[in-house]
């Protein structure tokens, strides 16, 4: 379980981000997800400018893999934060050899179950981060728990608060709500309203 502290809670207010899937140093993924750089240079340095903007330095970072091709080290010491790794389908060879391949985050009193891949989701949170589909879907309803893809491609390609979370998603609640009309999305909270924040 991780659980975000400052032993300077006073001085050093933490906050946890999540992001996936951002493939530093990765040209081709510039044109399989039909990102909007021109080149792998581009786009790394707006992943970094973007990642540096809203971490700081004593922040938490969880990373749900795909983090980069390459040497990790030549983006990690350029990024904000202090950075928990989850294994991407692509974190082997020569790039990030990251081992964890899932996580319970405890943000905000709130338990978050965390990994690479929708399909090995947990039913036993209500709350699950998930990335590797791209642009294919932002958030979905599998029988209780919600899964909200935290990748850059459909988070304007920079890390996200539990508050972009919780606003995501009690949007998209609010939309099943009036589009699906009882068919089993969005009717397992009060009003209609996931209430995770």
């Amino acid at each position: 379980m991780i659980k975000a502290m400052s032993k300077h809670k006073s001085q050093f207010p933490v906050k946890v981000w999540f992001t996936s899937d951002l493939h530093f140093g990765h040209a081709n993924i510039i044109r399989y997800c039909d990102r909007p750089f021109r080149t792998v240079k581009e786009m790394d340095a707006m992943l970094i400018h973007n990642w540096n903007s809203r971490v700081n330095k004593h922040d938490v970072v969880i990373v749900l893999g795909d983090f980069c091709y390459g040497k990790p080290n030549k983006y990690m010491n350029r990024l904000n934060g202090h950075i928990t790794f989850l294994k991407g389908n692509h974190d082997d060879r020569d790039s990030l050899d990251a081992r964890i391949l899932y996580l319970v985050a405890n943000v905000e009193g709130r338990e978050i179950f965390c990994t690479h891949e929708p399909e090995d989701f947990s039913n036993a949170y209500a709350l699950n981060l998930v990335g590797h589909i791209h642009k294919l879907w932002a958030v979905k309803k599998i029988y209780n728990s919600y899964l909200v893809n935290v990748g850059v491609d459909v988070w304007n390609y920079e890390p996200v608060s539990i508050q972009d979370i919780s606003d995501r998603l009690n949007a998209f609640v609010e939309n099943n709500r009036y589009n699906n009309n009882n068919n089993g999305n969005g009717g397992t909270y009060t009003n209609g309203n996931a209430n995770f924040k």
